[in-house]
């Protein structure tokens, strides 16, 4: 079958052409994801008289987004690395399977999730951050998002498993799809129909519905080896254990960083207001532009890294870690040049306040003092979880975020002030991308000393990978 050919290329074609091939949608995809939150930013942030309130409002939801995004990355990023590698294996039949449990998962998960987000939603902004003066604005925002919580994730999730399957492109179309909706729907919800904050919601949410209707359509086509149909979503064990395990190291990440950004908002709060909470969502909305640049690189590595692991050639491993990783330094500098030496310019775009935009640009200098080696720390991060080494990756996401920035940012404000949140983070990128080579280091002087391409020790979940087959 075409989808067949498709995979099989993973362990034949050359390494650079592959990254290309599967790099480039999903960087494209990321970018326009990053530029689906950046839109709703930039038309929130110039709402009449409540422009920078409404910002204030949008960036305390971080959290509680992270949160909901940690559970529907545990299952998306686990099922389509355990795809990757059930391909490599040919073993189509639990690829299949973990498809099926895929959608059940995150319907399960979604419906959990959202229910929960929604009884809570008001002490849960409150602890993240909310003050009086912007309440109202993440309330709004966020209750219309927790209602359309199951379509976010069965979106997310079937949009990575297109990657794994061989249709990076349709993972980008889709993602493209959803921001073109998602721009041509924002101005008309919040200014035409005066629905304000709570419009950019609605249209975040049609647009997700829109795309996730195509991504089904796509992954139904019954010519492809593996596609969805009736037998495949019961929940076997075996599967759900494994996709979990996989996924507990972005399901650690995004959770580390809901609590980072508790402590960061806190810290904002504390020494800046309103206004500074505001300008660190100017800020993260921009910075974290390039960083999906970079995670686009990481999902175009994970199938390519996962079926070659998979399939036993170490050499092509090595490949794919070592282009990703020059690709991915390469984007991070080029987020220091424009945010450290033209940094007014993207600022600009969301908010016309002079004292917001100053704010705004002093924080983003500091932050993006490390960023040209952050890069190799995202990239190692993910090697390590597309292969299935789940301890690795957990550790590398759990000091990065817990052991390294949650006690700078304990400190760090208390000297310096606002100031000593950007610092905070800053000084946390540089420590963790030390701990990430060292890590690959030991990876790979472990490698050479047993002469075996994989280590299969990892944990109990490396040797399922190998040795047992998945049962039905």
């Amino acid at each position: 079958m075409q989808q067949d050919n498709r995979t099989k290329e993973l362990g034949t074609k050359p390494i650079g052409e592959l990254l290309m091939k599967y790099a480039v949608p999903a960087v494209v995809a990321m970018t326009a994801s990053s530029l689906y939150n950046m839109v709703d930013r930039i038309f929130i942030g110039h709402i009449p008289d409540v422009g920078t309130l409404s910002l204030g409002g949008l960036a305390v939801t971080f959290p509680v987004m992270n949160l909901s995004a940690a559970f529907g990355a545990m299952v998306g990023v686990g099922s389509s690395t355990m795809m990757s590698i059930k391909l490599g294996q040919k073993d189509y039949e639990t690829a299949e399977r973990v498809l099926g449990n895929l959608v059940s998962l995150n319907v399960i998960i979604g419906i959990v999730v959202g229910v929960l987000g929604l009884v809570f939603i008001d002490p849960l902004l409150l602890f993240f951050g909310a003050s009086e003066n912007t309440l109202q604005y993440a309330h709004d925002y966020m209750e219309v998002i927790l209602y359309g919580n199951v379509v976010t994730h069965l979106y997310l999730g079937l949009n990575s498993a297109l990657r794994s399957t061989g249709h990076p492109h349709v993972a980008m179309s889709a993602t493209i799809a959803t921001v073109i909706i998602n721009a041509i729907l924002d101005p008309l919800f919040i200014f035409t129909f005066g629905m304000g904050i709570r419009g950019a919601a609605y249209a975040t949410i049609l647009a997700q519905v829109i795309a996730l209707v195509y991504v089904i359509v796509i992954l139904s086509n019954k010519r492809d080896l593996i596609h969805l149909h009736s037998g495949i979503y019961g929940l076997r064990k075996r599967i759900v254990k494994s996709i979990l395990g996989i996924g507990l190291s972005p399901f650690c990440m995004q959770l580390c960083a809901c609590l980072v950004v508790i402590l960061i908002n806190k810290g904002l709060t504390r020494h800046g207001g309103d206004l500074a909470i505001a300008a660190y969502g100017i800020v993260n909305g921009i910075t974290f532009l390039f960083v999906m640049v970079v995670m686009g690189i990481c999902q175009g590595m994970q199938p390519i890294a996962g079926f070659n692991f998979g399939a036993q050639q170490p050499g092509r491993v090595d490949e794919v870690l070592r282009k990703a990783i020059i690709l991915a330094t390469i984007v991070m500098c080029c987020s220091f040049i424009l945010c450290e030496f033209l940094p007014h310019y993207p600022v600009a775009l969301f908010t016309h306040d002079p004292a917001l935009a100053d704010l705004a640009v002093s924080g983003m200098k500091i932050i993006v003092v490390m960023s040209p080696i952050v890069g190799f720390q995202i990239v190692v991060g993910n090697f390590f979880q597309s292969i299935g080494m789940a301890k690795k990756s957990i550790f590398l996401s759990v000091s990065r975020q817990l052991v390294f920035l949650v006690p700078f940012l304990l400190i760090f404000p208390e000297l310096w002030g606002t100031n000593g949140v950007w610092i905070s983070i800053a000084t946390a990128d540089g420590i963790a991308t030390i701990t990430s080579a060292l890590m690959l280091w030991h990876f790979y002087r472990n490698r050479a000393s047993q002469h075996v391409p994989s280590i299969r020790k990892e944990s109990t979940l490396r040797r399922t990978f190998f040795h047992n087959r998945v049962t039905p």
